[in-house]
């Protein structure tokens, strides 16, 4: 019955996957994903998977890195996750403590996690020197017996709506709308999308992305907002990221973006969308509770700074 805490080896990606399908099942993993997290991670973000294994079974997981793409060095991240028949084991401080290990080695500073908004989970990080910063929600549509909103018979003059299959012999313009709308996106961590070559590497060529599912709005041709749509495959379908450049907010094409993606994701065969905000992100939670989303889960982003 003893725990130990390792890190991950590729024939692991199948139960990986099915350990984070059950404790974070708002969002979407594959085991073709897993591996490619591992094998195209950046040499700047220190990346290690580590697993925690008892008896031969995962029974959780912890993601550990250092965030290579923010302006302020030093920060890091790493969350620990625990089948939730295995909690209260000892199991997710196994997992934190090698984490923070890792990153300490690799010049880590700071350490942010996300925590449950429960009390166990809460408890867990005071416990360990995190203290409170910030809260996201998760929230889930019932795409299969939800009433989605139609598209608008005749678009906007100037307006026309793709995919962001549209613009896979291209997608510099898809990285240009990316890193503006990411750059003021609420976060503890900011993030300079700054790097075309990595952003393909790590953002455009995930395979979770499905491009024909990501909706892109245009104005006069050009990218005004979008939604990136990320999928299992199966039946999980998750908004990743929707984004209105500056100069087009407050017209509507963050909800056109989304109708379009959910509708198309429906047809598709998906019957759960999940998305997550954060819970400074007013304009964006008042979108999604319009289309019927409710929040599932709450989490809470803890910090606490390396001896």
């Amino acid at each position: 019955m003893t725990v130990i805490v390792r890190d991950f080896r590729p024939q692991d990606a199948e139960a990986v996957t099915r350990s984070r399908r059950e404790t974070v099942p708002f969002m979407a993993v594959t085991p073709r994903s897993v591996l490619f997290d591992i094998e195209t991670a950046n040499p700047a973000k220190k990346f290690r998977l580590f697993v925690a294994e008892k008896d031969g079974e995962i029974i959780g997981t912890v993601y550990a890195g250092i965030a290579y793409d923010s302006s302020e060095p030093g920060q890091a991240h790493a969350t620990p996750q625990v089948h939730p028949g295995h909690r209260g084991e000892g199991t997710g401080g196994m997992l934190l403590r090698a984490a923070e290990e890792h990153l300490a080695a690799e010049g880590a500073t700071t350490v942010y996690a996300w925590v449950m908004d429960e009390p166990r989970n809460l408890e867990f990080a005071a416990k360990r020197g995190y203290r409170p910063t910030r809260t996201a929600h998760f929230q889930r549509l019932d795409l299969a017996g939800t009433t989605l909103p139609e598209l608008p018979g005749t678009l906007p003059p100037g307006v026309g709506l793709r995919t962001a299959a549209d613009y896979l012999a291209d997608p510099r313009p898809m990285f240009e709308a990316d890193a503006e709308a990411t750059s003021d996106e609420p976060s503890d961590i900011g993030t300079d999308l700054d790097d075309y070559e990595d952003w393909l590497g790590h953002t455009w060529n995930n395979p979770l992305l499905d491009h024909g599912l990501s909706s892109v709005v245009t104005v006069d041709g050009k990218v005004a907002a979008f939604t990136a749509a990320y999928t299992d495959g199966e039946t999980t379908y998750v908004s990743g990221m929707t984004g209105t450049l500056r100069d087009h907010r407050g017209r509507g094409l963050a909800k056109l973006a989304k109708t379009d993606s959910l509708r198309r994701a429906r047809a598709a065969g998906y019957t759960d969308a999940y998305t997550s905000n954060d819970g400074a992100n007013e304009p964006m939670l008042a979108i999604n509770k319009w289309f019927g989303y409710e929040i599932c889960a709450t989490e809470v982003r803890h910090v606490r700074t390396l001896a």
